[in-house]
C-alpha cells in the first residue's frame, strides 16, 4: 500500500478525464482511472442523436492515460466503469478500496454520451431519457454514494463533480446547429445540485465538493463527430489542461474552500492563478 494519497478520476481514457488525471498525478497523488476504453484502439463515440446513424472511432484509452500517469511518478489503478451499468458503478469504489486502502479524491467527469444528448424535443423517448438520466445525474450519485463511507472513516475526502454552462445558458440553436439538447442540459442541471447536497450534510465531517464547468473544450470524441466543430465559433475553446490544472488545485490548496459552493468557470480560474505557463483565458467575442 503506498503512501500517497488516491484520486478517482472517471472518464480518464482521454480528454477533461485525462487531463485531470495527469495533473493530478503531478500533485503527487495515485490515481484510479476509470472509463469504458481500456485499450487503444477499442475507443468509439456512439451516435447523440436518433438523427445520427455512424459510431466513430476515437483515440485514447484506460492503458495510455495509467502509463503517462506513471511516468509522472505515481502509481495508476485501471478500473472500467461504464455510467449506465450499475454492478459497474458500485464495483468501483470497493475494488480501489481492496487495492490501495483509501480514497482522498471523487472527480466525476465522465458523462453519458449516446441517443438523447443531441436529441429534439419530439425525438425524446423513455428509453433516451431514462439512459441519459441514469448516467448523468442518478449512477453519479450512487458512485458518491460508494465513496462517502470510506472518506468518512478517514477523516474527510474531496468531490469534484463536472457541470456543464448549458445547465444555465440557453442554446443558440437547435441541437446539431450550434445548441444541444434539453435532456442533456437537464441532466447536467440536476447535476449541478448535487455538490451543495454534499456540502450541506457533510461538510462539517472534513468532506467537501465542488462544481468544476471546464467551458467549451473540443474533446475528441466531438472532433472525430464534427472536425469543422461549429460550437467553437459560438462559444469559445478552451483547453482540457485549464480544468485538469483546476482540479488538481481545488484537491490539493487549502484557500480552494472559498469556492464551495461557487460554479467554478475552470478557463478562468486558470488563467487568474496562472496554472497552465503560457495559456491566457480569451472571453469569446
Amino acid at each position: 500500500m503506498g503512501s500517497s494519497p488516491v484520486a478517482i478520476v472517471t472518464g480518464a481514457s482521454r480528454g477533461i478525464g485525462r487531463a485531470g488525471a495527469l495533473a493530478l498525478a503531478e500533485a503527487g497523488f495515485d490515481v484510479v482511472v476509470s472509463a469504458r476504453t481500456v485499450r487503444e484502439g477499442e475507443g468509439v463515440a456512439e451516435p447523440n442523436s436518433v438523427r445520427e446513424e455512424t459510431t466513430l472511432a476515437v483515440p485514447g484509452s484506460l492503458e495510455r492515460t495509467a502509463q503517462e500517469v506513471e511516468e509522472r511518478g505515481q502509481r495508476a489503478l485501471i478500473v472500467p466503469m461504464d455510467l449506465i451499468d450499475v454492478a459497474s458503478v458500485t464495483a468501483l469504489p470497493a475494488t480501489v478500496m481492496a487495492e490501495w486502502g483509501r480514497i482522498d479524491v471523487l472527480f466525476n467527469n465522465a458523462i453519458f454520451r449516446g441517443v438523447g444528448t443531441l436529441d429534439r424535443i419530439t425525438d425524446l423517448t423513455i428509453e433516451s431519457m431514462t439512459n441519459l438520466l441514469a448516467g448523468n445525474f442518478m449512477n453519479q450519485i450512487l458512485l458518491i454514494q460508494q465513496v462517502i463511507p470510506h472518506m468518512l472513516a478517514a477523516g474527510g475526502g474531496t468531490i469534484i463533480d463536472m457541470v456543464s454552462g448549458s445547465a444555465r445558458l440557453d442554446p443558440a440553436g437547435p441541437p446539431g446547429e450550434g445548441g444541444w439538447g434539453i435532456l442533456y442540459s437537464a441532466s447536467k442541471a440536476a447535476f449541478g445540485r448535487v455538490a451543495g447536497g454534499v456540502n450541506a450534510e457533510y461538510r462539517a465531517q472534513g468532506i467537501k465538493a465542488f462544481n468544476v464547468d471546464p467551458g467549451n473544450v473540443v474533446t475528441e470524441a466531438r472532433k472525430a463527430a464534427k472536425p469543422d466543430d461549429e460550437y467553437s465559433s459560438g462559444y469559445g475553446s478552451e483547453p482540457a489542461e485549464a480544468t485538469g490544472k483546476v482540479v488538481a488545485w481545488l484537491a490539493t490548496d487549502p484557500t480552494a474552500d472559498k469556492f464551495l459552493g461557487k460554479w467554478i468557470f475552470a478557463p478562468k480560474l486558470c488563467s487568474d492563478l496562472g496554472l497552465l505557463p503560457g495559456w491566457t483565458f480569451q472571453v469569446p467575442q
